[in-house]
Protein backbone atom coordinates (compact mmCIF):
# COMPACT_ATOMS: atom_id res chain seq x y z
CA UNK A 1 0.00 0.00 0.00
CA UNK A 2 2.89 2.58 0.97
CA UNK A 3 4.35 2.29 -2.47
CA UNK A 4 1.25 2.52 -4.32
CA UNK A 5 0.74 5.76 -2.62
CA UNK A 6 4.40 6.61 -3.32
CA UNK A 7 4.07 5.84 -6.82
CA UNK A 8 0.91 7.88 -6.98
CA UNK A 9 2.57 11.45 -5.93
CA UNK A 10 5.46 10.43 -7.81
CA UNK A 11 3.09 10.90 -10.82
CA UNK A 12 1.34 13.22 -9.67
CA UNK A 13 4.46 15.42 -9.50
CA UNK A 14 5.61 14.14 -12.72
CA UNK A 15 2.50 14.89 -14.95
CA UNK A 16 2.38 18.77 -13.13
CA UNK A 17 6.05 19.28 -13.88
CA UNK A 18 6.37 17.86 -17.49
CA UNK A 19 9.14 15.80 -15.66
CA UNK A 20 11.40 18.78 -13.66
CA UNK A 21 9.79 16.84 -10.43
CA UNK A 22 10.50 12.72 -10.13
CA UNK A 23 12.49 12.88 -13.60
CA UNK A 24 15.39 11.23 -11.91
CA UNK A 25 15.70 8.50 -9.30
CA UNK A 26 18.80 6.56 -8.09
CA UNK A 27 20.60 8.67 -10.85
CA UNK A 28 18.73 7.19 -13.77
CA UNK A 29 15.91 9.02 -15.87
CA UNK A 30 12.45 8.20 -15.08
CA UNK A 31 9.13 7.69 -17.78
CA UNK A 32 5.75 7.14 -16.79
CA UNK A 33 4.49 3.84 -18.43
CA UNK A 34 1.11 3.19 -18.90
CA UNK A 35 -0.33 -0.22 -19.26
CA UNK A 36 -3.84 -2.15 -20.11
CA UNK A 37 -4.45 -3.98 -17.05
CA UNK A 38 -4.40 -7.88 -17.96
CA UNK A 39 -7.89 -8.63 -15.76
CA UNK A 40 -9.52 -4.98 -15.41
CA UNK A 41 -8.88 -3.52 -18.70
CA UNK A 42 -8.10 -0.21 -16.81
CA UNK A 43 -5.01 2.24 -17.98
CA UNK A 44 -2.25 1.86 -15.52
CA UNK A 45 0.21 4.34 -14.79
CA UNK A 46 3.63 3.58 -13.12
CA UNK A 47 6.84 5.89 -12.96
CA UNK A 48 9.80 4.09 -13.76
CA UNK A 49 13.58 4.01 -14.20
CA UNK A 50 15.31 3.00 -17.76
CA UNK A 51 17.96 3.18 -20.08
CA UNK A 52 18.48 3.81 -23.44
CA UNK A 53 19.67 1.71 -25.88
CA UNK A 54 19.68 3.53 -29.53
CA UNK A 55 16.23 3.97 -30.30
CA UNK A 56 14.96 1.59 -27.90
CA UNK A 57 13.87 2.46 -23.91
CA UNK A 58 15.07 -0.45 -21.71
CA UNK A 59 13.13 -1.29 -18.36
CA UNK A 60 13.80 -3.65 -15.54
CA UNK A 61 11.05 -5.68 -13.88
CA UNK A 62 13.36 -5.51 -10.77
CA UNK A 63 10.20 -5.40 -8.25
CA UNK A 64 13.23 -4.59 -5.59
CA UNK A 65 13.80 -8.38 -5.54
CA UNK A 66 10.27 -9.50 -5.07
CA UNK A 67 9.54 -13.81 -5.59
CA UNK A 68 6.84 -12.05 -7.91
CA UNK A 69 6.69 -10.37 -11.17
CA UNK A 70 5.71 -6.39 -11.10
CA UNK A 71 2.10 -5.61 -11.83
CA UNK A 72 3.07 -3.49 -14.81
CA UNK A 73 5.45 -6.34 -16.71
CA UNK A 74 2.60 -9.01 -16.27
CA UNK A 75 0.33 -6.23 -18.25
CA UNK A 76 2.10 -5.68 -20.85
CA UNK A 77 2.86 -9.53 -21.47
CA UNK A 78 -0.83 -9.56 -22.05
CA UNK A 79 -0.92 -6.41 -23.67
CA UNK A 80 2.15 -4.88 -25.31
CA UNK A 81 1.25 -1.77 -26.27
CA UNK A 82 1.96 0.69 -24.18
CA UNK A 83 2.38 4.99 -23.41
CA UNK A 84 5.34 6.35 -22.80
CA UNK A 85 5.46 9.67 -21.09
CA UNK A 86 9.42 11.58 -20.68
CA UNK A 87 9.00 14.78 -19.87
CA UNK A 88 5.58 16.36 -21.29
CA UNK A 89 6.25 14.28 -23.99
CA UNK A 90 4.04 11.39 -25.07
CA UNK A 91 4.00 8.63 -27.27
CA UNK A 92 2.75 5.13 -28.71
CA UNK A 93 5.34 2.01 -27.85
CA UNK A 94 5.50 -1.79 -28.40
CA UNK A 95 7.21 -3.77 -25.08
CA UNK A 96 8.66 -7.13 -25.26
CA UNK A 97 10.91 -9.15 -22.89
CA UNK A 98 14.65 -8.70 -23.98
CA UNK A 99 15.80 -11.76 -25.77
CA UNK A 100 18.45 -14.14 -23.75
CA UNK A 101 21.32 -12.52 -25.64
CA UNK A 102 20.19 -8.93 -25.54
CA UNK A 103 19.89 -9.62 -21.60
CA UNK A 104 23.06 -10.46 -21.71
CA UNK A 105 24.52 -7.63 -23.25
CA UNK A 106 21.82 -5.16 -21.49
CA UNK A 107 22.47 -6.57 -17.59
CA UNK A 108 26.08 -5.27 -17.18
CA UNK A 109 25.14 -2.00 -18.23
CA UNK A 110 21.68 -1.87 -16.05
CA UNK A 111 24.17 -2.77 -13.16
CA UNK A 112 26.77 -0.33 -14.07
CA UNK A 113 24.16 2.45 -14.34
CA UNK A 114 22.20 1.36 -10.54
CA UNK A 115 23.92 -1.13 -8.11
CA UNK A 116 20.71 -2.18 -6.46
CA UNK A 117 19.52 -3.70 -9.89
CA UNK A 118 22.48 -6.31 -8.70
CA UNK A 119 21.18 -6.54 -5.19
CA UNK A 120 17.57 -7.18 -6.48
CA UNK A 121 18.69 -10.69 -8.90
CA UNK A 122 20.50 -11.57 -5.73
CA UNK A 123 17.33 -11.54 -3.57
CA UNK A 124 15.22 -13.76 -5.98
CA UNK A 125 15.19 -17.11 -7.34
CA UNK A 126 13.39 -15.19 -11.10
CA UNK A 127 15.72 -14.33 -13.13
CA UNK A 128 15.06 -10.46 -13.61
CA UNK A 129 13.42 -9.69 -16.84
CA UNK A 130 14.26 -6.66 -18.92
CA UNK A 131 11.76 -4.83 -21.43
CA UNK A 132 12.65 -3.67 -24.85
CA UNK A 133 10.52 -0.97 -25.53
CA UNK A 134 10.34 0.19 -29.27
CA UNK A 135 8.40 3.33 -31.11
CA UNK A 136 4.86 1.85 -32.28
CA UNK A 137 1.76 2.42 -32.89
CA UNK A 138 -1.50 1.77 -30.08
CA UNK A 139 -3.47 -0.61 -31.67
Amino acid sequence: MRMRVLSGIHRLLYRASGGRLGGRIVGLPVLLLTTTGRRSGSRRTVPLAYLEDGGRLVLVASCGGSPRHPAWFLNLEASPDVEVRIGAGRKPMRARRATPEERARLWPQVVAAYHGYERYQQRTDREIPLVILSPGELA
